[in-house]
């Protein structure tokens, strides 16, 4: 193969750099550059989508059809935004992720909405005079109901999305600088055409999965080479969900940094090959019992469904043409729950709230692993460049205003208390992560319904969406991420639980 600098073995570890060297000045635990924040969606949190008058997503014709529960008010972020920023702020937070929509920038095909605009202006604005630093996710999850309800499984759409970021860049690049160009774009891909989780709800259409997946990665290429033209000093980056399945996770990121190794096309499929590898061996193989039996089947469907010598194939040939190498600056961890066997369970098991009658677990019986968090963040490190952790976060069930603990017993306070260990624990062995952005700041519409809770701050929807001073379960877990931030900055590994001191 022609390389000039190949991507180390994961088997490796990391290679230590600029964050082995912070504690020698100073006695924090992380570099004094360190970014903390919280991570949120337009759609998720603005209000205002899919109703009458409003603009509308590609999730309107579900919210219509009464498939999904209407996300509504949502918690009303577009009109209070200063008090929720105010809450962040309070938190010791220096970073806040936000999402433009191009939905309400653009609801009629070239026609924009002044108003929204100066809105989102505003709302940058406010991020920047708290002394937080925005990070701006041009494209996460949802598109202009004008655009169709599937325009990813055409290749020629990649264009008109990366036009759309250029755009966004245009009109607020005097704010931000650090920029997400898609959102978990294989989630998008797996929930629309697998699981049939989003619009538009296909199940088991492995082409639509593999075109859509295309589609936007090519969209990522062409949009940071648009971004970069604009604004070279950006930051710009994608956040592929932390999945175990190489061909549906980790095979975007090692296909946008082929070029920087000098990877030419015809060496492309032997060198994915051999991360694939790497990436399994590190991984382990699923473990022991039915669930790594289970893991290690889907991993061979995947390796069929998905044949590396076939995928990704309009990427490939805009990554061929780019004037850049280069097409991630940072690289972006979202974790929650990577394997994807645990993720399949038996209909009728016992849950919160009651039985789950899905094979699709709940998200708030999602397992933490601070441990396989360290490994993702180490597997992130060989790349041998920063790393944003740009989502982390649990999730309970609230019912009809009733909350209910997880069936695990984990809170917020200690969940926090974990995973902070493992970013910890990460930067100590060499890894350069530079930022984590926990995810979210106050219980939102989570995709179709308002049951998962994610918030450090609860919303009681059914008392006028009054935002509580605790979580859903009761915790201060505000308090809890307040006091872990300044304990860590001060040195105290006490606020924290390194995976290796689990018990």
């Amino acid at each position: 193969m022609n390389r000039r600098d190949p991507v180390p073995s994961v088997a490796t570890g990391s290679t230590p750099g600029r964050a082995m060297l912070y504690d020698m000045a100073s006695s924090s635990l992380l570099p004094d550059s360190f970014l903390f924040g919280v991570a949120t969606a337009g759609f998720q949190i603005e209000g205002g989508y899919n109703g009458p008058a409003e603009p509308a997503n590609n999730w309107a014709p579900w919210e219509s059809e009464g498939r999904v529960e209407p996300s509504g008010s949502a918690t009303l972020f577009f009109e209070n935004y200063e008090s929720q920023l105010d809450r962040a702020q309070q938190i010791g937070l220096t970073s806040f992720r936000l999402s433009l929509e191009w939905t309400r920038i653009e609801p009629t095909r070239g026609a924009r909405d002044e108003n929204a605009v100066a809105t989102y202006r505003k709302i940058l604005q406010a991020i920047r005079s708290r002394n937080m630093e925005p990070v701006v996710t041009l494209h996460h999850f949802t598109h202009p109901s004008w655009l169709g309800i599937e325009p990813w499984r055409d290749s020629a759409n990649a264009a008109l999305l990366a036009t759309w970021m250029e755009h966004a860049v245009e009109l607020f690049g005097d704010l931000v600088t650090k920029w997400v160009t898609i959102n978990e774009p294989n989630i998008l891909s797996v929930n629309s055409f697998l699981t049939g989780l989003f619009p538009p709800g296909r199940l088991l259409d492995t082409n639509g999965v593999a075109t859509t997946f295309d589609t936007l990665l090519a969209a990522h290429v062409l949009g940071y080479n648009g971004i970069k033209a604009l604004q070279p000093e950006s930051v710009v980056t994608t956040n592929p969900y932390t999945l175990s399945i190489y061909e549906l996770d980790q095979i975007a990121t090692d296909l946008l940094v082929s070029r920087e190794h000098g990877i030419d096309d015809a060496d492309l499929v032997s060198y994915l090959l051999e991360q694939r590898r790497a990436h399994y061996s590190f991984l382990g193989d699923g473990g022991p019992g039915r669930r790594g039996t289970l893991e290690r089947f889907l991993r061979r469907i995947a390796a069929s469904q998905f044949p590396t010598a076939e995928s990704l194939k309009e990427t490939r040939k805009v990554l061929a043409q780019s004037s850049h190498d280069r097409h991630l600056d940072v690289i972006a961890v979202d974790h929650y729950a990577p394997i994807a066997a645990s993720h399949l369970v038996v209909p009728g098991r016992q849950s919160a709230g009651g039985r789950w009658w899905n094979p699709g677990r709940a998200l708030w019986d999602d397992e933490p692993d601070p441990a396989m968090f360290l490994k993702v963040l180490e597997e992130a490190g060989r790349y041998q460049r920063p790393v944003w952790v740009l989502e982390n976060g649990m999730s309970n069930r609230v019912r009809r205003g009733r909350s209910y603990g997880r069936m695990d017993g984990m809170q917020r306070p200690r969940y926090l208390a974990e995973h902070l260990g493992a970013v910890v624990s990460a930067i100590r062995n060499g890894v350069d992560v530079q930022g984590f952005w926990h995810w979210t700041l106050i219980d939102n519409y989570e995709w179709g319904s308002y049951e998962p809770r994610f918030g450090l701050f609860g919303m009681e929807r059914e008392r006028g969406l009054r935002v509580t001073q605790h979580d859903s379960l009761g915790d201060d877990a505000a308090g809890a991420f307040q006091r872990i931030i300044a304990g860590l900055h001060q040195g105290d590994s006490s606020v924290i639980v390194e995976p290796s001191m689990h018990t």
